[in-house]
């Protein structure tokens, strides 16, 4: 049986066009990956997604989003895509070495942070280790931070951090930054930040009892190897995002880093029938709302595609 639509990953975006389309008659199937709810499945508390005056748990938000979209006929497979054939119509998708054809896709496999890869970043990771400053930021207002890394990311962290926190350590593994002059030199010239060069992070320190919390880092000097300890209370690791395009290299049309391409005023990327939301088409914004945004353009798209498609 071929679908109208499948829908490649979940999350804001991935659940919001399933909403769409299941309300607009489509019966979308989505293929929820191993994560189900994507990024915001690691969050904490979201305080800045309109409709929640008190805020709400990041795994509680994506639990109604997907009672949302079953409520409109969307069918949810929580598995991994491994395959897509999008040389052709019917478009065809294969996971667990099973095949499923539509005529539309939506592929809204989202972004991932980038990692130190420290074992104690994975077991503070929401109690004090975060790698997005606008979603966090709030939660260490008069407190110390660190911020790892040096590109434009590590600078726009850091300088919208100075907002809230009373210190911002900028730690960086080289003697200079790499990110634009502009975003540096606001940085350099900010009495909160306190830029610590050459130098990298060994270890995330913190308490397990009562509460789990981040009370200092260890870090190391790259030419000395010499090292030492500061006190912080959270750590911002912003060493970039990686979009979740492996499997369409060479499919769709992607920039250098791997986002995918879309055309503008629309989701549609470079094959008619394919159309991109969410952080995986957007290097810029990477918030659970502009998320859901693209996600219902992209199923209003899918729609009137499919509508003129088929007349």
């Amino acid at each position: 049986m071929t679908r109208d639509v499948i829908i490649i990953g979940s999350g804001p975006a991935g659940y919001t066009a399933a909403l769409y389309n299941g309300r607009a008659g489509l019966s979308p199937l989505m293929f929820a990956g191993h994560q189900p709810g994507g990024q915001l499945m690691i969050t904490t508390d979201v305080e800045n997604y309109p409709g929640f005056e008190d805020g709400i748990m990041g795994p509680d938000l994506m639990e109604v989003f997907r009672k949302q979209a079953l409520r409109f006929g969307a069918e949810i497979i929580d598995q991994e895509v491994e395959k897509v054939d999008f040389s052709e119509r019917p478009f065809r998708v294969w996971s667990h070495g099973q095949e499923y054809s539509s005529n539309a896709v939506i592929i809204a496999t989202g972004a991932s942070a980038k990692w130190l890869g420290l074992p104690t970043e994975v077991e503070f990771g929401g109690f004090g280790v975060s790698a997005c400053a606008t979603c966090d930021g709030f939660f260490f207002r008069g407190k110390t931070v660190a911020v790892i890394g040096g590109g434009d990311t590590a600078m726009e962290e850091a300088h919208y951090l100075t907002r809230h926190a009373a210190k911002v350590y900028l730690i960086h593994r080289r003697e200079s930054f790499r990110a634009s002059q502009i975003m540096q030199d606001r940085v350099l010239k900010d009495a909160k930040i306190e830029v610590i060069w050459s130098s990298v992070v060994e270890e995330i320190c913190g308490v397990r009892e009562p509460h789990k919390k981040v009370t200092s880092i260890a870090i190391a000097d790259t030419t000395t190897m010499k090292g030492r300890t500061l006190d912080v209370d959270g750590v911002f690791v912003a060493i970039g995002h990686k979009p979740n395009s492996e499997l369409f290299e060479g499919v769709l049309d992607a920039d250098d880093v791997g986002y995918l391409k879309t055309q503008p005023g629309s989701t549609a990327t470079n094959i008619p029938g394919v159309f991109a939301a969410g952080d995986v088409a957007d290097s810029v914004y990477r918030q659970a709302v502009t998320a859901a945004g693209t996600g219902c353009m992209a199923a209003i798209d899918a729609e009137r595609w499919l509508s003129s498609w088929s007349h």
